[in-house]
């Protein structure tokens, strides 16, 4: 018999992502880019291009700086040195989002991972909060901005977020005219999607995730005094401090942010 398939059309408008380039190797470069311009790649790119990825002269790469879109380009050499010879642009520089993700700082590994897909999920400003039970006393701010461009090349990203120095938790949410969405563990149990929905419009969020050991009485009294606050419960179970991230960094971007597509924007 004759196989019959379903109609492949689909049944609503899904609005198409823009195309990305995985195959060829993608480069950040701390330096403006144009057409015809000749990039002086440092010690990093090329052992990732040369010595790992084996590329060689005339081979094609990608680079981008967070500011001019991503760019073809063609390597080269110049005497001793690698270059990258500029094209055409692949992809025009988008408009950057506007998240801000507060987190109380984690222990090497776990902090990676919270980078990471912070960078994955669109957050826009990366800022470490030292409350009372933080539990790691140093940041390491270069490595986390090293973490910012591991995941931008990886996974196609243009808009690099911001990486803010640590500073305490007063002062992380004084003045600052956004909606703070405050991931309470003492918050009564409800749907978190609906909590954001009814949540005040035309303030640009920020969202807070506090250490393991939870916030202090005192932290909590002022985060409850903050102009615009929604306290958001995470469901039944406990997790730790990353996995929350990226949860509460999925449902907002889910309600607020741009995961609900250029019409809703």
């Amino acid at each position: 018999m004759e196989a019959r398939f379903p109609d492949p059309s689909p049944a609503i408008a899904i609005a198409a992502m823009p195309h990305v380039d995985f195959r060829t190797p993608r480069v950040y470069v701390d330096a403006p880019l144009a057409a015809g311009g000749r990039i002086a790649l440092g010690p990093g790119p090329v052992n990732h291009l040369v010595h790992v990825l084996r590329c060689r002269t005339g081979d094609p790469v990608l680079l981008f700086n967070g500011r001019d879109g991503e760019w073809h380009a063609a390597l080269a050499r110049a005497g001793k040195d690698w270059v990258a010879a500029l094209g055409e642009r692949a992809r025009a520089q988008p408009a950057p989002g506007d998240l801000h993700l507060l987190f109380a700082p984690l222990k090497h590994a776990r902090l990676d991972y919270l980078v990471q897909k912070a960078v994955e999920m669109g957050v826009s400003r990366i800022a470490p909060v030292i409350t009372r039970h933080t539990q790691v006393a140093r940041v390491n701010l270069a490595r986390m901005r090293a973490n910012v461009i591991e995941a931008a090349q990886q996974c196609g990203v243009l808009a690099l977020p911001e990486v803010a120095e640590p500073v305490d938790l007063p002062r992380a949410i004084a003045g600052a005219d956004r909606l703070l969405i405050f991931c309470d563990e003492e918050a009564e149990l409800a749907d978190p999607l609906a909590a954001l929905r009814a949540a005040p419009q035309g303030l640009p969020p920020a969202l807070l995730i506090g250490p393991e050991g939870g916030f202090a009485a005192e932290e909590r009294a002022v985060l409850l005094r903050h102009p615009h606050v929604l306290r958001l419960a995470l469901g039944p179970r406990i997790l730790r401090a990353d996995t929350a991230a990226v949860a509460a960094l999925a449902l907002v971007q889910a309600v607020l942010g741009d995961w609900r597509g250029a019409a809703a924007r």
